[in-house]
C-alpha cells in the first residue's frame, strides 16, 4: 500500500492524467484530494505574504528572503492544480477553470513586472502599488475558481462548509492585504518615537535618501504612511462587508461572516507574538473586523426586503467600522484615518451590496451546500 506522499502523488498521476474536457465527472476521492491542496498551497501563500510585511518593515528587499520562498512553493502548489485541471478536466469547469487559468495568468504576469519595478523605483515599500495591486488582483481571481470548483466538486462530507470557509477566509486576507501598510507603518512610527525603531538603519537610510531627505521622523512618517488617511477605512470596510456578504450568501450559515471575519482576526492575533518572538516588527490589529462581520449576518437575518437590508447593513458596517477604529485609537493603536469619508464608504458600499443582490444574488439559484 502507497503512504508515502511521493507514492500518492504517482498513484493519482497513473490514475488520473489523461487529457479531458473541463467539468467531466470528478471522482470523489480525487476532488477532496484536488482542493485539499488548494488550500494547502493558499496556506503557503499566506504565511509567506504575512512575514514578508513584516519583512520589509524591517530590513531591505531580497528576492531570495525566507518570505518569499514560501509563498514561491505555495504559488507553485497553485499553478500545478491549475495545470491539472486544465490538462484533465476533472474538478473544474469551464468557468471555474477559466477564474483559475486567468488568475494564476494575472498574478504570474505580475511578479516580473513587480521585481522591475522595485529594480527601476527603490524600496517601493508600500502595499498599494501597481504591481501589487496585480498580484491581489491575480489571487482574488484565482480565489474565486477554487470557490467556484470547491462548491461543485467537494464531495459533501464534515469538510465541505469548513473548507469553503476556509476559501472565504483567504480571499478576506488577500482583500484586506494591502491595508497592513497602515497597520505596521503606525507602529513603526511608534517604535521610532519610543528611540528604539523597528527597522534596521539601513531601511531608514535607504527610505530617507528615497526622498531626500536626512533620517529623522518625517522620513520615517514618509516611508511608514504615505498612504492618505482616507484609504485605510473606505478600501478596508467596503472591501472587507463584500466579501463577507459573498461568504454570507455562499455559506448559507447564519453566523458565516462573523465566523469568517473572526477567523482572520484570530490569525493575525495568533502570527502576533510569532513575529514578536523572532524580534520582527508589530502591526496593529484591525479587532473591528468582528463588528463588521456581526452587521452583515445581522443584516441577514430576513428582517428587512433585501435592498433595505443592504442599505441599513452599508449603514451598520460603516457606523461600527468608523467607531470600532476610533475605539482601537484610543485603547491601543490603529491607522489614523478621515472621519469625514465615512459618506463615501456608505454610499459604496450601499451601491456595491444592491449590485451584489442584484447581479449574483438573484440572478443564481440559491444552492444548499450540504443536505440539512
Amino acid at each position: 500500500m502507497k503512504t508515502g506522499v511521493v507514492d500518492r502523488v504517482a498513484h493519482y498521476r497513473d490514475l488520473y492524467w489523461e487529457r479531458g474536457e473541463p467539468g467531466r465527472e470528478t471522482p470523489t476521492d480525487l476532488a477532496a484530494v484536488l482542493y485539499r491542496l488548494w488550500l494547502a498551497g493558499l496556506l503557503l501563500k499566506l504565511l509567506g505574504s504575512s512575514w514578508d510585511v513584516a519583512w520589509h518593515f524591517k530590513w531591505l528587499r531580497d528576492e531570495l528572503a525566507p518570505p518569499h520562498m514560501i509563498n514561491t512553493l505555495g504559488t507553485a502548489l497553485v499553478v500545478g492544480l491549475t495545470l491539472f485541471h486544465t490538462y484533465t478536466g476533472y474538478g473544474a469547469d469551464h468557468k471555474a477553470l477559466r477564474l483559475m487559468q486567468w488568475g494564476t495568468g494575472v498574478f504570474l504576469i505580475a511578479l516580473p513586472i513587480d521585481l522591475i519595478n522595485h529594480r527601476v523605483n527603490g524600496l517601493d515599500i508600500t502595499s498599494w502599488s501597481g504591481s501589487h495591486a496585480l498580484l491581489y488582483l491575480g489571487t482574488a481571481i484565482m480565489l474565486a475558481g477554487a470557490i467556484r470548483g470547491w462548491r461543485q466538486h467537494y464531495p459533501a462530507d464534515r469538510w465541505r462548509v469548513p473548507g469553503l470557509a476556509a476559501l472565504w477566509f483567504f480571499f478576506l486576507e488577500n482583500a484586506w492585504f494591502p491595508n497592513q501598510h497602515q497597520e505596521y507603518g503606525v507602529l513603526e512610527i511608534a517604535s521610532w518615537d519610543r528611540g528604539d525603531p523597528y527597522a534596521e538603519p539601513i531601511l531608514l537610510q535607504f527610505a530617507a535618501d528615497q526622498i531626500g531627505r536626512p533620517v529623522d521622523r518625517q522620513s520615517v512618517v514618509q516611508f511608514s504612511l504615505p498612504i492618505a488617511d482616507w484609504v485605510y477605512p473606505v478600501w478596508g470596510l467596503v472591501a472587507a462587508a463584500l466579501v463577507l456578504v459573498l461568504a454570507r450568501r455562499t455559506l448559507d450559515r447564519r453566523w458565516a461572516a462573523t465566523a469568517v471575519a473572526g477567523g482572520y482576526v484570530a490569525y493575525r492575533c495568533l502570527i502576533w507574538p510569532l513575529l514578536a518572538g523572532a524580534d520582527f516588527p508589530l502591526s496593529a490589529v484591525p479587532l473591528f473586523l468582528l463588528l463588521i462581520g456581526l452587521a452583515v449576518d445581522a443584516a441577514h437575518l430576513g428582517r428587512l426586503p433585501a435592498p433595505l437590508a443592504a442599505v441599513v447593513g452599508a449603514a451598520a458596517v460603516t457606523g461600527l467600522g468608523y467607531g470600532g477604529i476610533w475605539a482601537q485609537q484610543s485603547v491601543d493603536a490603529a491607522p489614523p484615518i478621515s472621519y469625514p469619508s465615512a459618506v463615501a464608504a456608505f454610499l459604496v458600499l450601499a451601491v456595491l451590496w444592491l449590485a451584489v443582490d442584484r447581479l449574483v444574488v438573484r440572478r443564481t439559484p440559491r444552492e444548499t451546500l450540504v443536505a440539512a
